[in-house]
């Protein structure tokens, strides 16, 4: 997606198939997109953090994966933003469809007893992510592989509606935010793709230190590494609500969502 020309680096020749609108080795010689590779520690660091949390609450092991599922999400697409390859690109891509799969079996298991396994959901989800990952070994069409996650975020988006339209109503705001800020991020992936040419150019015009704001594509890991942390407390906060363990939202040093269990009342 990215002009042709662009440098090389410490990494050498691009082998992915995709090369995105960043300038190759801009910032510096060892990393080939510098924006697009930091810009992943969103989905690194806070997702760490959640899966400790979860461990020390004993909540159930799918929420563990999620939060993981995501860590590897982020460290994959970092990998593959530094060095443009394409065995990296895999290990940004395939995560996504398998993070997502998680994502989805947690939202369609909320409402059922605690520690419960549905084999047959489990089962689709795997042979889904099998499917995928074949056909995409083979293909090497991004196109495909774009289409099969946006299958999953559709899912994902019509079950969250459906659990804060008719069974928690009071979780619209968390729910609708983690939607809104994913959009927001989708949205300027797109703009970050079609108006490539002119981005480039814009951003010649500007000072680096504002130049750095119109890197979308940084955006995009930043609005949707929030967007599936937002989800996953959304998930974790519908099931835990299910199985009255009284979970809070609460916010540390005043700006990052986490969440925390009230202890239970004496009877």
């Amino acid at each position: 997606m990215a002009p042709a020309g662009d440098r090389e680096g410490y990494w050498g020749p691009t082998t992915s198939t995709l090369d995105w609108c960043e300038e190759n080795y801009a910032v510096t010689w060892y990393i080939a997109e510098f924006w697009n590779t930091v810009s992943n520690l969103i989905m690194i660091l806070p997702p760490i953090f959640g899966a400790m949390q979860s461990i020390r609450s004993g909540l159930e092991k799918r929420y563990i994966a999620s939060y993981l599922a995501l860590t590897v999400v982020g460290m994959g697409s970092w990998c593959f933003h530094m060095t443009l390859k394409y065995e990296m690109q895999l290990l940004d891509e395939l995560p996504m469809i398998y993070s997502c799969c998680i994502f989805v079996y947690c939202m369609f298991e909320c409402f059922k007893t605690k520690n419960s396994v549905n084999y047959h959901l489990l089962f689709t989800l795997v042979l889904f992510s099998l499917i995928v990952t074949i056909v995409y070994l083979k293909v090497k069409e991004p196109i495909f592989h774009q289409v099969m996650y946006g299958m999953l975020v559709f899912t994902l988006v019509v079950r969250s509606i459906y659990i804060v339209t008719w069974v928690y109503p009071w979780l619209r705001g968390l729910g609708y935010t983690s939607l809104g800020v994913f959009l927001l991020g989708f949205l300027l992936w797109n703009i970050d793709n079609i108006f490539c040419d002119s981005l480039r150019n814009f951003r010649k015009k500007l000072p680096p230190v504002i130049g750095v704001t119109t890197q979308f594509h940084a955006w995009w890991h930043i609005l949707t590494g929030l967007g599936s942390y937002l989800h996953i407390l959304f998930s974790l906060y519908t099931r835990t609500l299910y199985l009255r363990y009284r979970p809070k939202v609460k916010f540390l040093f005043g700006i990052w969502p986490v969440i925390l269990f009230e202890p239970l009342r004496k009877q």
